[in-house]
Order: C-alpha cells, then structure tokens, then sequence
C-alpha cells in the first residue's frame, strides 16, 4: 500500500478544508469591502447633504436685507447703523459703542426686534426722573421739527406713532373726543366729527360704520380698525 493510498483520505478532507478556508476569507473580504464601499458612500452622502445645508442657511442669510437704525442719547457713539432685522435694541446700542455712565434704561425694551428706519433713544437719569417734562419737549421739538422753516414741512422728522393697548381698545359708542385722539391718524377735528355723528345718528352698528364719517376712509380705517371696537 503506497503512501499516497493510505493518506488519500487525510490529504482530500485537508483540500476540503483549505478550499472552505479560502473560499470563507474570499467572502469575507468581498463582504467587508463592499461594506467599506457602502459605509464610504453613505459618509459622502452625508457630507453633501451637511454641505449643501450649510449652502442654504448661507443662501437664506444672505438673501436677508440689511437695515438702518439711528441710535441717540446718552450711547457712546451716536449715528447711522446697518443691522441684520433680527438683532435687538441692545445690538444696536452696543455698536454705538454702548452706554455711557449717565445712561438709564429703565424705560427701554433692550430686547425688542429691530426695524428700518427705526429711532432708539437712550435717555440720562436726569431724563428719566423727570421723564414728563422730557416727553413734553420731544412732542414740541417733533412739532417744530414738522413745521420746518418758512413753513416748508420736514418730511425727515421722527413720526409720532399713537398705538392702543390690544386690552384697551376704543370704544367708538362711549369714547370720548379725547381717547379718540389716542388712535393714529385721528386728531382733534376728526375726534369732533366722530362724537357729532354718533350724538346725532345714534350708536353706530359695527365698526366699519365709522367710515360714514367725514374725513374718515379706508386707508385710514385700515390703521385704526385693530385698535376699536362697539
């Protein structure tokens, strides 16, 4: 019996072994480089869609108009300052330069949104503690300011903006003439007009009815229309 004979059996099932061995690592090798490929394509998938998120908000900032505000009053640098819209009164002022040592914001919403064209004020502590005389001045300033020189009017001046608390809306059917003047748009001679037309055609029916009055019309319903009720 020859060698070859006698270990036939031994030499096959080892073939069979290694065949399996090398066949298992070829798969395994297959696996894990078709792994790596998938695992490779879903990190550049990932840092495309990163990328082009970035793109965007970099697009949608961009596209965002800047605006102007004027800061005055007791800041360190008064002027003309372009802003994002979505910064507050306090950005603003701190790009004045901040406040001075005789600043006093007790009286200022620092967080408020910023918009075009907007005025800040930082008043001093002397303002502050005689705060009326102070509103007084501004209103007769604001008042001469419109007037202009040679009775040319001054378009630039700061609009005074009357606003009525949502909670404390007017009533057209009890106000007064006085609480009419408190809405936008409405003074003395139309506040008159609105009080004589309700004394002499009765409470009116609903809110669009003060259109009936005359000088009041649909531009200026518009303003004043969220600020009344019956």
């Amino acid at each position: 019996m020859t060698f070859k004979y006698r270990y036939r059996k031994q030499i096959i099932i080892t073939l069979i072994v290694f065949t399996l061995i090398g066949m298992s690592s070829f798969f395994l090798y297959s696996n894990l480089k078709s792994s790596n490929k998938k695992e490779k394509k879903e990190n550049l998938l990932t840092i495309e869609k990163k990328e082009k998120k970035e793109e965007k908000k970099k697009e949608e900032v961009e596209k965002v108009e800047p605006i102007m505000v004027d800061v005055k009053g007791e800041v360190m640098n008064p002027g003309i300052y372009t802003l994002n819209p979505e910064k507050r009164v306090i950005d603003a002022i701190q790009m004045a330069g901040g406040l001075t040592n005789q600043a006093d914001t007790s009286v200022l919403n620092l967080s408020k949104k910023l918009k075009d064209e907007m005025v800040i004020i930082v008043y001093s502590h002397y303002e502050v503690e005689n705060f009326e005389k102070t509103k007084e001045k501004e209103e007769i300033l604001h008042q001469e300011c419109v007037k202009g020189v040679n009775a040319l009017e001054n378009n630039a001046c700061i609009e005074e903006e009357k606003q009525v608390s949502s909670s404390n809306k007017v009533s057209i059917n009890q106000a007064t003439k006085e609480e009419f003047m408190q809405l936008e748009g409405i003074g003395e001679s139309k506040a008159n007009a609105i009080v004589e037309y309700r004394n002499t055609n009765g409470p009116f029916q609903a809110i669009e009815d003060i259109k009936n009055v005359s000088g009041i019309g649909d531009s200026l319903f518009d303003k004043i229309k969220e600020n009344i009720t019956l």
